[in-house]
């Protein structure tokens, strides 16, 4: 069902990645991406540094709350987030999110743009550079694979390229403790996601599922060092419904469970719209942050109503 890609193919052999690639991303919407450019050193610091953060006091991670700044950064506290906005479910997870790093004397971050505020952090140390490094890395790995999304598509290679030279981007870090056996308990409830694409590393802990199209909740499975990758609703737009955006959970693990979530975004004033050879629109066109924005209302919103 989850397909496993060997990103060297790109390279070496183009028509046969393509063919694989094109069927991974109209069919479940998720593929596994081994070989790839983000090295392994750099992945385990990551994890090093996130597990450091997540072993902190309530009270110490709690300086940093995610709800604490308009702009979707530091830390999100089990039940401060709910993904799956048509129920009453809350996640029981907790995460520390890093957006596109600006300095305070940027002139969006002094005049308030939306989703341009500065980044926060712990202190522990070589925490920062670590997620900045990782960024970088993982979103130079978004990027080129939007040039093989662009082969697929029969557009020119650098197409998607001008769209995420300053992005929404996101490095999420998320930690789901142990399951209590609760009745409806949820590690992080059925949704899309929101943007173009994720690229997400796990610990190798179960829990995460996909729905594909006319299908039934399947485990996606483990491989060591390959990302999991999938296409988000922003992509799913602009290739104006061509790749599936699947809807995914995660159950409560029986262990704890660690992963890091890159979510590849566009520039804020990008104009996601019907890409050419797709057919008549199927949705108005919208800007990347706009849309962004409504849909993080909807994770954040109280659930009391529902």
């Amino acid at each position: 069902m989850i397909p496993v890609l060997d990103w060297q193919r790109f390279e070496t052999d183009q028509s046969a990645f393509l063919a694989d690639l094109g069927a991974a991303v109209r069919g479940p919407g998720f593929f596994l991406l081994q070989n790839h450019t983000v090295p392994e050193t750099l992945r385990t610091q990551v994890f090093d540094k996130a597990g450091a953060f997540f072993d902190l006091p309530v009270a110490e991670k709690r300086k940093l709350s995610i709800l604490h700044t308009p702009h979707y950064r530091g830390w999100a506290a089990e039940g401060d987030e709910s993904l799956d906005d048509t129920s009453a479910q809350i996640d029981r997870k907790e995460s520390f999110n890093i957006g596109f790093d600006l300095a305070p004397e940027d002139p969006r971050v002094l005049k308030g743009d939306p989703f341009r505020g500065v980044n926060v952090w712990p202190e522990i140390d070589g925490f920062r550079d670590t997620m900045l490094a990782y960024f970088e890395a993982a979103l130079a790995l978004g990027i080129d694979i939007h040039r093989a999304f662009a082969a697929d598509l029969g557009l020119d290679a650098e197409h998607f390229t001008p769209a995420f030279h300053d992005p929404l981007a996101a490095l999420r870090l998320l930690h789901y403790p142990p399951a209590t056996g609760a009745a409806d308990e949820i590690g992080a409830g059925a949704h899309t996601d929101y943007g173009a694409i994720t690229l997400l590393m796990t610990d190798g802990e179960g829990g995460l599922q996909v729905k594909p199209r006319g299908g039934d909740w399947t485990d996606v499975p483990h491989v060591a060092g390959a990302y999991v990758v999938n296409i988000g609703d922003c992509l799913m737009r602009w290739t104006n419904d061509i790749y599936a955006s699947t809807p995914h959970r995660v159950l409560p693990p029986k262990r704890q469970r660690r992963s890091v979530a890159f979510f590849v975004e566009a520039n804020p004033d990008t104009v996601v719209a019907a890409l050419p050879g797709t057919g008549t629109p199927k949705y108005p066109p919208v800007r990347a942050a706009d849309y962004l924005q409504s849909r993080l209302d909807a994770t954040y919103a109280p659930k009391a109503a529902l």
